[in-house]
């Protein structure tokens, strides 16, 4: 692959590679993969839509009584364990 890059960016490419002692193309490589990885974050007013949501959620009463989910988690821990076979109630 190809690219034109202008003298700035160039310049900076170069500075960058000296002060940290790594090749050219390794530099853009990363700088690249940095990028990407920012770019897969939620923009901030989804993020910001999500925890309105979660924070409305776990401000609700329980719907249920903790010894019964204490209950169900069991079950559930204990059918894990046996390969997901249902408990005969």
């Amino acid at each position: 692959m190809t690219f034109s890059l202008d003298e700035e960016t160039v310049r900076l490419l170069r500075r960058v590679s000296e002060q940290k002692r790594k090749a050219q193309s390794l530099v853009v490589r990363e700088a690249i993969a940095e990028y990407g990885a920012r770019e897969d974050r939620l923009p901030d007013e989804e993020r910001e839509r999500r925890l309105t949501v979660i924070r409305e959620l776990t401000a609700q009463p329980p719907t249920r009584a903790g010894g019964e989910v204490d209950r169900e988690l069991r079950d559930l821990r204990r059918t894990r364990r046996s390969g997901w076979a249902r408990p005969s109630d």
